[in-house]
């Protein structure tokens, strides 16, 4: 217990801080604030494996979460019964046929040098196909989406349960990841944060202007719960029992992860990220083990996503911005310590809290001013006084990675190294 007093202290001072907010602001707001922080958490999680445990600076987390949230949307909302009694599905599913036409013929082209052919026209080959593949997809899919569009509105959902839309949700991010890793993955850590970052906003892209599949801007609600919602049970005891469910995921996942951090998987990812060069001189595949390492934390932030989606209760792919689902996630991780699960979980319930009172307490510290500043000192406070509020938040986070980063660089829980004398 001595070993873990630091710990202790900051735990219990998070749940006095957890106390105070729900007795100010009542149970059913803070029980909607941690169940938000939970599925943050298991994000960070997600994020402190690739960075903590492997070295991987993955700027792209946002597209991740958005590609969960689109799947747990799909995979839950209602049937659109509408679009199947139609002609559409069908007409739809010749589009794909063709396309899986496409991708075989790609897929062919880039076994041409066993018979043969040299390289470079191979790689011509592979290219032109690519295009021409994409250029008559994009041709025969616009007259169907456009029709989806003007009598459907969109697709719809397959009705499925909602545990199966996070978890495919999950697995999802994980197949996206596997092929953005064998791009991405071999580049230097700051050109891996660039490449990751262009491809979230390929995937936001995609979901805001896919209107005939995700229904673009004019959002999908309301996404239904894994658990009784609030018309059912009452808000408190309906977040509870969400809050109960990301709760036991977390403990599965943190379960998990400990047991892989201490493994010889774990110790061999920790090797490769302190010193690339002496783990490949050690006959070790650096290569595959980072992209194990990237799908296995994809899978998380999908899943965190897909869960955070879903208790949100609707899906907006504009709502996916970098400073909530990129910045955020990393100031968690290296506030909590990164490569310590449990500084991880610390760190994305208090920056999640701070994050989220930040507003109610800069409107209450500006109507203190407002006051006593029309009261003592005959000032005009600005009309839009109120709005700026808002941006405090910004402010608060930057400052507190600040003094985090001056102070403990290493994060509140930093790693815990084992020496072996």
């Amino acid at each position: 217990m001595r070993s873990f007093k630091k710990e202790l202290i900051l735990f219990a001072g998070l749940l006095g801080f957890i106390i105070l907010i729900m007795s100010l602001m009542g149970a059913a707001y803070g029980i909607r604030m941690l169940v938000e922080a939970s599925c943050y958490a298991i994000i960070a999680l997600g994020l402190t494996i690739q960075w903590g445990y492997a070295g991987l600076f993955n700027a792209g987390i946002m597209g991740f979460i958005a590609m969960g949230g689109f799947i747990t949307m799909l995979f839950s909302y209602p049937v659109n019964s509408e679009f199947w009694d139609s002609a559409l599905p069908a007409d739809l599913g010749a589009v794909f046929l063709k396309l899986l036409f496409g991708i075989a013929l790609i897929w062919g082209s880039l076994k041409l040098t066993r018979f043969g052919v040299s390289a470079k026209w191979q790689r011509i080959t592979t290219l032109m196909l690519i295009a021409v593949v994409y250029i008559l997809f994009m041709y025969s899919l616009d007259p169907v989406a456009n029709a989806i569009e003007d009598d459907m509105g969109f697709i719809g959902g397959f009705g499925l349960p909602v545990w199966l839309g996070w978890l495919v949700g999950g697995l999802f991010a994980g197949a996206v990841a596997y092929f953005v890793g064998h791009i991405c993955l071999g580049l230097r850590s700051d050109y891996l944060a660039i490449a990751t970052l262009g491809i979230a906003e390929i995937i936001k892209a995609f979901l805001k202007n896919a209107d005939w599949l995700t229904h673009g801007t004019l959002t999908v609600s309301p996404l239904p719960w894994m658990t009784p919602g609030p018309a059912d049970i009452g808000f408190e005891l309906a977040r509870a029992a969400y809050l109960s469910i990301t709760a036991l995921m977390i403990a599965v996942i943190f379960f998990l992860l400990n047991r892989a951090y201490n493994a010889p998987w774990g110790r061999m990812l920790r090797a490769i990220r302190d010193n690339e060069v002496s783990a490949l001189a050690m006959g070790k595949d650096v290569n595959r083990r980072r992209l194990e390492v990237f799908i296995l934390g994809s899978f998380l932030m999908g899943l965190g996503g897909a869960a955070l989606t879903s208790f949100n209760g609707i899906f907006d792919p504009s709502g996916f911005i970098p400073l909530n689902h990129t910045f955020l996630i990393w100031v968690m991780v290296i506030l909590g310590g990164a490569g310590n699960n449990l500084g991880t979980l610390f760190g994305a319930v208090l920056v999640y809290i701070i994050w989220t009172m930040s507003e109610p307490v800069a409107l209450f510290v500006f109507d203190v001013v407002r006051q006593v500043g029309e009261a003592w000192f005959d000032w005009q406070a600005p009309s839009d006084l109120d709005s700026r509020a808002l941006q405090a938040r910004v402010f608060v986070i930057g400052l507190t990675i600040t003094l985090v980063l001056r102070y403990a660089p290493k994060g509140l829980i930093p790693e815990r190294v084992k020496q072996h004398s």
